[in-house]
């Protein structure tokens, strides 16, 4: 087997000297403590459990640059919404498995192992659907397995413009299913990863604006007992919409007419009142951040004061992909409610660390978001290990949490060294192992992308 020696390794207890982990096909089989490196052993000096990323919308990573120019009006999340539509028309099979590729090697650099991809861009560009239902969602999984990164797959059912039923746009074509070709893709989505224990299948009803509450029904059965995300009280004019509506605010709506637990992950839910956020704490949902989207678009600021004390649970995603890092996401994260609060190290507890208290969620709500054995360095559980450079100007001299806290606020994704995602490693001194030919075809398809 092969065997990793941390001079300083976080496991479950802490931060632990001199530690040996076994990796046994793609899981930790073995962990040592308190011993010196044998012969053959991999020598690292920072060793820490990676962090999975929960929200993920691959094709968007294409339009990194393009939605910053301002408008004549007011430009907000809708406007925005308008480009990627336009965008989204454009892209072939092959631009989506070539910029989801090129996406996964990223996310792998800056420290993720694992992403859940809510995939919703199903038909071809008029509307029509593919010869195979999952089409698509197979380009997903071929550039994830190029990369080596673990997937939890999450096909969208997406049928209504907006609350109640309305019809789609003309825009959304490609994101359109109604109950028999949803249930066709989950079947052709379970098919091609069947036998890969480091690849699952969920579901995630879009939103509460795109489907109607017997469509929900319909798709959580057809979840069985996976993993079901959706998007919820993203925008303010989400929450009036769904009030005109129901006469409930969306995540009040969703926890009063669904069997929410710890399946569930509540992507963004940045709108919720006080017993909204008590509630969905208690429900055990993880709840999915993804601080950096959720700033680019001007979403507004999750309250996580309260969601914590309340003994929520989250984790972070890279949504619209506009830029990738574990430690940029976490430190968004933290610095946005300190502009909130006017206040510093808000997350952490009484005498801990900021970074220590994220990265600790982060783990563990990406893990069960993803339901993926995952986020610690424990006997068992998937072997989703990063090594961070002892030798990072930023690093240098700290010890402990402090050195989480250096990474997070600070050095960033240049002080990852090497990461493996199910006992595969797949980057090196910072740099993925395939970076340079997947590089040269994200490239080609961004030139021909450009010339449209």
């Amino acid at each position: 087997m092969p065997m990793i020696h941390a001079a300083s390794a976080l496991l479950p207890a802490g931060w632990t000297p001199d530690v040996r982990l076994a990796i046994d096909i793609g899981a930790i089989g073995a962990i040592e403590t308190g011993v010196p490196p044998q012969e053959g052993d991999e020598r690292h000096a920072i060793v820490i459990p990676a962090v999975a990323n929960l929200h993920s919308h691959a094709f968007q990573r294409a339009m990194a640059g393009l939605a910053e120019i301002r408008g004549e009006g007011r430009d907000t999340f809708w406007t925005w919404r308008e480009t990627m539509y336009r965008f989204a028309l454009t892209m072939t099979p092959d631009d989506v498995e070539a910029v989801a590729a090129q996406l996964y090697v990223e996310m792998l650099e800056a420290g993720f192992a694992a992403v859940a991809e809510f995939h919703y861009l199903h038909q071809a560009p008029d509307g029509s659907p593919y010869a195979a239902p999952a089409e698509m969602a197979g380009r997903i999984i071929a550039a994830a397995r190029a990369a080596g990164i673990g997937l939890t797959l999450l096909p969208v059912f997406y049928a209504h413009s907006t609350f109640g039923g309305a019809a789609p746009m003309p825009e959304q074509r490609r994101f359109i299913t109604n109950a028999g070709s949803f249930a066709r893709l989950l079947d052709d989505c379970r098919r091609q990863i069947k036998g890969r224990p480091d690849e699952a299948v969920g579901v995630a009803p879009h939103s509460l604006r795109a489907v109607t509450p017997r469509e929900l029904s319909d798709v959580i059965a057809l979840g069985a007992d996976g993993p079901i995300h959706i998007h919820v009280a993203e925008q303010l004019k989400e929450v009036e919409d769904c009030v005109a509506w129901s006469g409930a605010r969306p995540v009040r709506w969703l926890l009063d007419h669904a069997a929410v637990d710890d399946r569930w992950c509540l992507v963004h839910a940045t709108h919720m009142d006080e017993a909204e956020t008590r509630d969905a704490a208690n429900s055990r949902a993880v709840a999915g951040l993804c601080p950096i989207t959720e700033a680019n678009l001007g979403d507004g600021v999750f309250n996580a004061q309260q969601f914590l004390r309340h003994r929520g649970r989250f984790g972070v995603g890279s949504d619209s992909n506009v830029s990738i890092g574990v430690a940029a996401e976490l430190r968004q994260l933290e610095y946005a409610q300190r502009l909130h609060a006017r206040a510093r190290n808000i997350l952490a507890s009484p005498s801990g660390s900021s970074g220590r208290a994220m990265l600790d969620a982060a783990c563990f709500g990406g893990s069960q978001a993803l339901m993926r054995r995952s986020g610690q360095l424990a006997t068992g559980a998937i072997a989703d290990i990063v090594t961070l450079s002892a030798d990072h100007p930023t690093l240098v001299g700290k010890m402990g949490d402090q050195i989480l806290d250096a990474w997070i606020f600070s050095a960033g994704n240049d002080a990852v060294d090497c990461v493996w995602s199910a006992g595969r490693k797949v980057v090196v001194d910072g740099r993925h192992v395939s970076r340079d030919p997947i590089g040269s075809k994200f490239k080609a398809t961004m030139r021909r992308l450009s010339e449209l």
